[in-house]
């Protein structure tokens, strides 16, 4: 017959204490506030890095993978949209993003073949890290205060931009290419957004 050893209270905290607990890597990409003057800056420093910055904040596309990736193929410019299919984002779903005029515009003149990647002429798509390096070497030849501020920052401050803009989270899920109007939800929490305005506080 086995006997079943005791386990004191202070033991089984001595055993909690050597369990490590699995940590999660979260980055804060803080809004940009002149996106304007910023994409300016980049187009000077490079036009690569604009492109992707742009159609980071215009189209709410995610720079390393579907940016990178972005094929001629998956741009209509006649009909002003991006389809990426559900094996081409993070979602799993189709998606279609519109294209704004003067994102059509540089994308046209951006265009020098009918099909192939967009940022690489070469048979295979830049290394995941070319955009990093990229903006980490723009960030050092700028004087612009970019503390807190990733490429991710400007689809950040795109989706806090269609949030004030439509109200809409729906329309925010759709945009951002969210499988969960959850995420959405999750996504906006800790972000700059103000939803109300004096008017809409109580009256007494």
């Amino acid at each position: 017959m086995t006997t079943l050893k005791c386990i004191t209270k202070e033991e089984i905290q001595e055993r909690f204490k050597l369990i490590k607990t699995k940590r999660t890597k979260s980055t804060l990409h803080k809004p940009i506030k002149d996106v304007t003057g910023l994409l300016s800056e980049l187009k000077d420093f490079n036009y690569n890095l604009y492109l992707t910055c742009l159609l980071t904040y215009v189209c709410l596309l995610r720079p390393h993978q579907e940016i990178r990736l972005l094929r001629w193929e998956d741009v209509d410019l006649e009909k002003g949209l991006i389809a990426l299919s559900g094996s081409r984002n993070k979602s799993g779903r189709n998606r279609i993003v519109p294209i704004a005029p003067f994102v059509k515009k540089e994308l046209t003149s951006f265009k020098e073949q009918e099909q192939g990647l967009i940022f690489s002429n070469q048979g295979s798509p830049y290394s995941k890290d070319y955009f990093s390096v990229l903006w980490k070497r723009f960030k050092q030849n700028t004087t612009v205060d970019l503390e807190g501020i990733t490429l991710y920052s400007f689809r950040h401050t795109g989706a806090i931009n269609v949030f004030e803009k439509t109200g809409s989270l729906l329309k925010l899920q759709q945009v951002m290419g969210h499988s969960d109007m959850k995420v959405s939800l999750t996504y906006l929490r800790g972000l700059e957004i103000q939803q109300l305005d004096v008017n809409d506080l109580p009256d007494l």
